[in-house]
């Protein structure tokens, strides 16, 4: 299977949530989180080093259909209700073309 859609998103945590966002990205993966599908290839939880509560999340999917169809299910939803909890703002995000480049194999 080969990445032909990619998703970035931006959060921005309540000061000093930055850990407990990222950490509850990562543990969610196998608790409904769109990054256990076995369509999602590439799944990158990172903090910002110049401000810690600032979380990126970077997907690589096998299809923008896949990637639809995960966050359309209820564990996805209740997920991403209990991130919302931990911003402040909106998410931002970002679609993406890859073009190249490497993922390790699962």
């Amino acid at each position: 299977m080969a990445v032909t859609y990619g998703f970035h998103a931006t959060m921005t945590a309540r000061p000093g949530l930055g850990g407990p966002l990222a950490d509850l990205l990562l543990t969610g993966l196998d608790q409904g989180n769109p990054g256990a599908d076995e369509h999602c290839l590439v799944y990158l939880v990172s903090r910002s080093a110049a401000d810690p509560d600032r979380v990126h999340v970077v997907e690589g999917w096998t299809s923008e259909a896949e990637h639809h169809r995960a966050f359309e299910g209820g564990p996805a939803r209740a997920l991403l209700a209990r991130v919302a909890e931990l911003l402040v703002g909106e998410a931002e995000f970002t679609d993406l073309v890859p073009v190249g480049g490497r993922a390790a194999a699962r």
